[in-house]
């Protein structure tokens, strides 16, 4: 780790965006975090790397593996850097921990009704970054867009078009039918998972039931109208539910779930 660290200088790592920026700030950088652009950069001299994909913001560590590959006597990798995709919220890049992405192996109702909330701007971006269609077709759907045709459609493109990637044509087609009987016309979906959990108050019961994080969680829906227990909206906090009964619980627009009380 000496010897790696050798190879590099402090006045090198700060050229790295967000350290010049948080030195510049007087803000705390941590030692660990100059040994990870060093870490990556050594992969890429283990694996006598010809080319190396990341995202932009991996620019500065792709660029130390060029280096330390010269100094190891080998030909400095090809880098290949692919734009960051944006989570749900349009805002942060997509990202599990951030709770604002859609999984590849989420099931295709998930899949189709994450991407149609997305708001109308954010889904050209995911139609450049995420639709095998041409760039031509999509400026198409642009004109198309903007001459009057709703979003909604050319959203409702999209979201098939992902859903069938990952499972299958007719899951695609099933999920929008799905989607239109749930917001539509207020139907529950077919399939839900199905808990069984401890009796206890509504609160409880859709903590354990994994539709919300907390309790408090829980309450804020409630006062805010998005929680329903067999279709009804639920407003009272202190809900008591019986044991043996078997419900659909519901939390917002896509959260069902149908729950045994034990």
């Amino acid at each position: 780790m000496i010897k790696l660290a050798a190879q590099q200088t402090v006045a090198r790592m700060l050229e790295r965006d967000d350290f010049a920026k948080r030195y510049a700030a007087n803000l705390p950088i941590a030692i660990h975090e100059f040994l990870y652009p060093l870490c990556q950069g050594y992969d890429s001299v283990a694996m006598r790397a010809d080319v190396e994909l990341g995202g932009t913001d991996q620019k500065f560590n792709l660029l130390v593996g060029r280096e330390m590959q010269k100094h190891y006597g080998q030909s400095p990798q090809c880098i290949l850097m692919m734009p960051l995709l944006e989570g749900l919220d349009g805002t942060n890049k997509m990202s599990k921990s951030l709770g604002n992405y859609v999984g590849i192996a989420e099931s295709p109702q998930e899949i189709f009704g994450k991407l149609m909330s997305i708001s109308d701007d954010l889904m050209w971006r995911y139609y450049e970054l995420l639709s095998f269609r041409s760039n031509q077709e999509i400026a198409i759907l642009r004109r198309e867009v903007g001459a009057g045709r709703n979003p909604r459609d050319i959203k409702v493109m999209l979201a098939q078009e992902l859903v069938e990637r990952f499972h299958s044509r007719s899951d695609a087609v099933k999920a929008l039918a799905d989607f239109e009987a749930r917001f539509q016309r207020g139907a529950m979906p077919e399939e839900m998972p199905e808990v069984s959990v401890p009796t206890g108050s509504i609160l409880q019961v859709l903590k354990q039931a994994g539709l919300v994080s907390s309790t408090s969680e829980a309450m804020r829906l409630i006062d805010g109208g998005g929680v329903r227990l067999d279709g009804e909206k639920v407003s009272d906090k202190a809900l008591a539910l019986v044991t043996g009964s078997c419900v659909v619980l519901q939390v917002g627009k896509r959260k069902f779930a149908r729950v045994t009380l034990v």
